[in-house]
């Protein structure tokens, strides 16, 4: 038993396997330190960014409170945005896997709020949402939140910094005074220690060193001077070729654009920002963590919510406006001991910009664009491509029964199998692109428990 094992946390043995399944060989550094106060009962403030396995650790501890197929949520997360609630949702999933009839319910907008009601009815054991959406439903009366035994404020210095402190505390509320409170921010300022204080018991303050926390991320920047900036950026992939990345805008309508020409250029592309509806900003956030697309051009929104452990790259093809978002682009690779690189483009009006961010970047010289070589080489698909089949957990479908049925009657090579996700009504299967399409016109034409189901490339 190694220092960092989690047998030293005195779990049962399903949970250990279920651990060891996922890839958790050994804790963390926050998870070391949080997980025994947690799991004891006590109320915790972690000081914690994206990436660390915090989302593992405050599950973790939640989980093993509850209670599964009662009448009353026995859990609540808040997160501050829609995408972080669906990721982490998901991943409490994936550990509640030991507590067989665990029901874990997402609460955001661009959902239909009957649908949701209708999903609570059915029961919620862990509720996961977002402040607005979650205190709706607790004024309407479909959420009762009377016996939640832990509440999880996660990076609660965003939720502030988007102005939810009324809605947040509305909703604590609404909670037993007697619960367990988990709060995890990557910055601890006043407002964040005022909320702690006021909502709070005796909670342990718990932060991993700078030196534990830091992730392996190579920043370059290059002057474009007065080359296009698409271009400056064309460059940059052919030099770099990440096998992914997310690229960073300013405005919607430069993402559109960027978006579109790297689509017209042959790059595995997609575009992500508040302008889209939610369903659009859901598949191309699936397709990309599943590694149906190689490229995500994006603004902010995407490093409030985006939770990809190997994202090669972060490029900035315009710098953020100040230094708060410039951490939270960069910070999305690099991340779960992988390496990471962070390329900013500057030149011409972002003089002002690289002053305002000038801490972050010392000691960083910008390369002149001119040594990246002009290539025009054809640009790489995406490895897999996403095969969606209309029907998940309502039709008793297990990501077992989807691999014994493509890798049985269909003959696909279990080598070929990606990521796996059976929601309510659809399962998304991540396939090798090249068997992709003929994979997915086997699933159309055959069955699986017996059963046929559509069967479709979502693109």
């Amino acid at each position: 038993m190694t220092e960092n094992s989690f047998e030293k946390l005195g779990l049962s043995q399903p949970w250990l396997d279920n651990l060891d399944a996922l890839g958790f060989v050994e804790m963390t550094p926050i998870q070391a330190q949080a997980l025994p106060v947690m799991l004891g009962g006590s109320d915790v403030i972690g000081q914690a960014a994206t990436g660390t396995g915090k989302t593992a650790a405050f599950g973790l501890a939640l989980l093993v409170r509850i209670v599964p197929a009662s009448a009353y949520a026995g859990a609540l997360v808040l997160c501050p945005t829609r995408e972080l609630a669906a990721q982490v949702a998901e991943e409490i999933r994936k550990l509640a896997r030991p507590l067989p009839n665990t029901n874990v319910v997402t609460l955001t907008g661009g959902t239909a709020f009957s649908r949701q009601s209708d999903s609570l009815k059915r029961g919620a054991d862990v509720v996961v949402g977002t402040p607005g959406r979650v205190l709706d439903h607790v004024r309407r009366g479909t959420l009762e939140l009377s016996r939640v035994k832990t509440l999880v404020l996660d990076e609660a210095d965003r939720m502030l910094d988007m102005g939810f402190v009324d809605d947040v505390s509305a909703i604590i509320e609404a909670t037993p005074a007697w619960r367990q409170t988990l709060l995890f921010s990557a910055t601890i300022s006043e407002g964040v220690r005022a909320l702690s204080e006021r909502f709070q018991r005796q909670a342990e303050f718990i932060a991993v060193s700078q030196d534990e926390a830091s992730p392996d991320i190579t920043q370059v920047i290059y002057d474009i001077g007065r080359l296009d900036r698409t271009a400056a950026l064309r460059r940059v992939l052919a030099h770099y070729q990440p096998a992914s990345a997310v690229i960073f805008c300013n405005e919607r309508e430069t993402v559109d654009k960027v978006a579109g020409a790297l689509e017209r250029a042959g790059y595995s592309v997609n575009a992500l920002h508040g302008g889209m509806e939610q369903h659009e900003r859901d598949n191309v956030l699936l397709m990309f963590s599943n590694a149906s697309l190689r490229l995500l051009v994006a603004t902010n929104v995407a490093a409030r919510g985006l939770d990809i452990e190997e994202l090669d790259a972060v490029i900035n093809y315009e710098l953020p406006r100040d230094t708060k978002e410039f951490v939270h682009r960069v910070g999305r690779t690099g991340r779960a001991g992988l390496k990471g690189v962070a390329i900013s483009l500057t030149g011409g009006p972002e003089a002002r910009k690289r002053e305002s961010i000038g801490e972050l970047l010392e000691g960083i010289e910008p390369r002149p664009i001119e040594q990246l070589p002009n290539v025009a080489e054809a640009p790489l698909p995406a490895a897999m491509k996403t095969i969606v089949i209309q029907g998940g957990r309502r039709d008793k479908l297990r990501p077992g029964d989807i691999v014994g049925a493509l890798t049985g009657d269909l003959g696909v090579n279990n080598d070929a199998i990606g990521r796996i996700i059976v929601g309510d009504r659809f399962t998304h299967v991540a396939i090798e692109h090249t068997v992709a399409d003929q994979t997915a016109a086997k699933l159309k034409a055959g069955k699986i428990k017996g059963r046929s189901f559509r069967a479709y490339i979502l693109e």
